[in-house]
């Protein structure tokens, strides 16, 4: 067979830098997009920002001073920026620091102190041996184990109480030197610090399995003992250095509005993040008249810039106004009402691809009386009614945790039986999907919810 040459047509997508700046800045959330303007601004000598019109000015100090009037004079001090700064919150370490210089100790044993401190975790817990601990400190200093187990004691009477323990039985049982009982009759009371203390030290296992018979056996004691106990446990710290935890939360900033005008609900954009940014007319005038000009290409990708930036938000708009003309009931309702909903959905009505819509509606989020939601949140899959029509995953969730908050704590629903009662409320949903649901909504199973 001779080789030959042969001509093929065909057609195929090619992603040009415009349409994958469009898709890049599509999928960012508004913070990150935020931080992708102002790199613009920075490498774009013809971007700038825009000022806004006397009318937006206005209307943004109306809604100031009337949001400073609901909050009440008192929180007129936020302004001063003197006033807004507060003074940082110790962490962990620096508590627990502050306490030690307080102490009676030498120099040595500081030092010691300082040691163990800076060996906890987040939790304030001590879980390398001082075995190992001892080993790691140079051999010249000529530490003993027994000053470690000293300087292990100081820290334990230190607060938080539980701190420097090396497992959560410690740490319970270090809190017990002080247990709050003031809720248990005086008569009773060594009798369920005891059991307490048993329970801490050796059976956290049945406690947690709720396995009260065996607990009932093992410390040979009335429920009411039982039950006394499990509320003085459930009243101790199991992570004492949580409460010194700077974690930042993660800043959301809502993309789009709703509002109920006249008797439906309608989604408008956020005028807050609405980026005001244009090229140039200036320089673009000056580029438009020397051909040619290295800063041809600096207009190019500015009005690119420009146009994707405002294709984005009319994107962001067309989705959340079908969004919120498919789940009218959740706006009057709650959670209870919502439809189902899949992106397909959104694509047809709008003539966007599916990829899009999921691109829309990752990271971006909508603000409504019901609070602040992704815009994910209002999208589930649809489950069979017995009346033959259909409903929304999250309103079967929504009924689920509120079978689950009314049920007798003693004897809690199973999974069957949950499913049983979504079966007469006309809804059809399998024992395993029951399951599915309650571990989304982190609901433990019937074994765990279980009390005396």
């Amino acid at each position: 067979m001779k080789p030959s040459l042969q001509l093929r047509a065909s057609q195929h997508l090619a992603l040009t830098p415009q349409l994958q700046q469009s898709i890049r800045l599509l999928q960012l959330s508004t913070l990150e997009l935020q931080a992708e303007i102002e790199q613009a601004l920075q490498d774009n000598p013809l971007l700038e920002k825009a000022e806004r019109t006397p009318e937006d000015v206005e209307w943004r100090e109306r809604v100031r001073h009337q949001r400073l009037e609901r909050q009440g004079s008192a929180d007129h001090d936020v302004d001063d920026p003197l006033m807004a700064q507060a003074a940082p919150e110790p962490d962990l370490s620096a508590h627990l620091l502050a306490q030690a210089r307080l102490l009676p100790l030498s120099e040595r044993d500081q030092a010691l102190l300082g040691c163990l401190i800076s060996e906890l975790d987040d939790d304030g817990y001590l879980s390398a041996p001082l075995e190992v601990l001892a080993s790691e400190l140079p051999a010249e200093l000529g530490v003993e184990l027994e000053e470690l187990r000293v300087a292990k004691a100081v820290l334990q009477s230190l607060d938080p109480l539980g701190v420097g323990a090396a497992d959560l039985a410690e740490c319970l049982s270090l809190q017990l030197r002080t247990p709050d009982l003031q809720r248990v009759p005086e008569l009773a009371r060594a009798e369920v610090l005891a059991a307490t203390r048993t329970i801490c030290r050796q059976h956290l296992d049945l406690l947690a399995a709720r396995n009260f018979s065996a607990l009932r056996r093992e410390l040979a004691c009335t429920d009411e003992i039982l039950r006394a106990a499990q509320a003085a446990i459930r009243r101790l710290q199991p992570r004492p250095g949580a409460a010194f935890a700077h974690d930042v939360a993660p800043y959301v900033v809502a993309d789009v509005i709703v509002r109920k005008v006249g008797k439906r609900w309608q989604a408008r954009l956020n005028d807050e993040v609405v980026p005001q940014i244009q090229v140039n007319s200036l320089y673009a005038n000056i580029v438009k008249g020397e051909r040619g000009s290295n800063l041809s290409e600096y207009l190019r990708e500015a009005r690119w810039f420009v146009k994707n930036i405002q294709q984005r938000y009319d994107t962001i708009a067309r989705v959340a106004h079908e969004i919120v003309l498919r789940q009218q009931g959740f706006f009057e309702h709650g959670a209870i009402a919502m439809r189902p909903l899949v992106l397909r959905d959104i694509a047809e009505v709008t003539g966007l691809h599916e990829s899009t819509i999921s691109r829309v509606t990752t990271q971006k989020y909508m603000l409504t009386p019901q609070g602040l939601f992704e815009f994910k949140y209002f999208f589930g899959s649809q489950l069979a009614t017995q009346s033959g029509g259909a409903a929304s995953s999250t309103a079967v969730q929504t009924l689920l945790k509120q079978l689950v908050d009314a049920e007798d704590p003693r004897k809690p629903l199973s999974d069957a039986k949950l499913a049983a009662a979504l079966g007469e409320q006309g809804l059809v949903v399998a024992r395993r999907t029951v399951a599915k649901y309650r571990d989304a909504l982190q609901i433990p199973p019937a074994s765990q919810r279980k009390t005396l």
